[in-house]
């Protein structure tokens, strides 16, 4: 029988110091609210700058709080109050077991070792902060002429925190890049962790076939509480391209006053702006979400949280979770967050979906396998950032 953890009705002390309140301005330095060694203050070759946060909360673990972003040569923005992992639903091919993997992260929180975190530094044995490469930042040609050739190599922040659910580790990241993007994403390794005698369920695994490994899904929640620089004038919009099988292509921009939901485009993104921060250019400063990745399981009718990609909700201390909330009197999931309430303080939730089909190559250990999405800066700065 797979053993998965139950969710958490208290909470536990937590391993870190506490979230701010809700009404913290979010100006205010990561110094202010944290000290060592849940401060994050690192500076990446290219001069960027990111300052921030990190606790291990008993239902969410790893969450990041009091996100703040300086380009080299500007002045520091604050991007997140907080974000954490909201639900990882885990629905069986066959219809059963329909797990919701998410209940007390905070006691699964794996012992790390210098190994997990090569050229870092261990917090607490739980977290471990490093840098490492991301590949080019950019490579422009010079023609021919190589005093005009350009080329950059990029580095990123990582913060991450490991659990064991069942069988399962899953590897829980916050990718902080030197181009002010942010990349939330959780691989899961460890161990395969059903069978099914059914083909249609799975795939074949081991000599001939016999045993078949059953098939699911991992749909992974992320809960983020946008504040930039403070609270009051954030707002989501959604950019569409009208035009598909023409020529022209025509901007559609749809401004969400209230709270709703929203399914994956191919040509469709979401941004938080701010219109009252401007970057030196004048325009207004926002980061852009893609989750153009996403599988985008849908389920039955009683798991209608599953049937939209993006949420977008007035803040609220007690929506914790995407399903399963801790805080039933608020809602038990993400779609029943969403009621049409004016909103003034948006948190994104952010649904990402994998069908994991087992192979051969995932007999123990499981190589791990990712999901995440992007969060990329747009006008923040005027130039280049490097």
């Amino acid at each position: 029988m797979i053993l998965r953890l139950m969710l958490a009705g208290l909470l536990a002390v937590p391993l870190a110091s506490p979230a701010p309140p809700p009404s913290a301005p979010a100006a205010a330095d990561a110094a202010d609210a944290c000290g060592s060694p849940y401060l994050v203050d690192r500076t990446l070759p290219n001069g960027a700058r990111w300052r921030l946060c990190w606790e291990i909360r008993t239902i969410e673990g790893l969450t990041v709080t009091r996100v703040r972003y300086m380009p080299k040569d500007s002045r520091s923005i604050s991007v997140l109050r907080s974000g954490a992992l909201a639900q990882i639903h885990v629905p069986y091919d066959s219809g059963e077991p329909r797990y919701h993997d998410i209940g007390s992260l905070g006691s699964a929180a794996v012992t790390l070792t210098a190994a997990d975190c090569p050229g870092g530094e261990l917090a607490k044995s739980k977290v471990c902060v490093t840098t490492r490469p991301r590949g080019h930042a950019y490579l422009k040609d010079g023609w021919g002429d190589e005093s005009q050739r350009r080329t950059a190599q990029g580095q990123e922040l990582v913060v991450l925190a490991a659990y064991q659910v069942g069988w399962y580790t899953y590897v829980s990241e916050w990718v902080f890049g030197d181009d002010g993007s942010i990349t939330p994403r959780i691989g899961a390794t460890g161990s395969l962790a059903g069978t099914t005698t059914a083909p249609k369920h799975g795939w074949p695994l081991g000599v001939g076939r016999k045993h078949f490994e059953e098939s699911h899904s991992h749909n992974v929640f992320w809960r983020m509480d946008f504040d930039i620089e403070g609270r009051a004038r954030d707002v989501v919009e959604q950019y569409d391209f009208a035009g598909n099988r023409t020529k022209k292509r025509s901007l559609v921009k749809t401004v969400f006053n209230r709270e709703t939901r929203a399914l994956n485009s191919r040509m469709r993104w979401w941004r938080v702006v701010d219109p009252g921060v401007r970057n030196t250019d004048r325009h207004p400063v926002s980061w852009e979400i893609n989750n153009s990745d996403s599988a985008e399981y849908r389920g039955p009718a009683d798991e209608a949280f599953t049937h939209a990609d993006v949420y977008v909700t007035q803040y609220r201390a007690c929506e914790r979770l995407a399903t399963e909330n801790v805080a039933p009197r608020c809602g038990r999931s993400v779609d029943r967050y969403a009621n049409d309430e004016r909103v003034t303080d948006p948190v994104v939730w952010v649904n990402v979906g994998f069908h994991h089909v087992a192979r051969d190559e995932d007999a123990d250990p499981m190589p791990i396998h990712w999901q995440g999405f992007r969060v990329t800066p747009r006008d923040v700065t005027a130039t280049n950032p490097y």
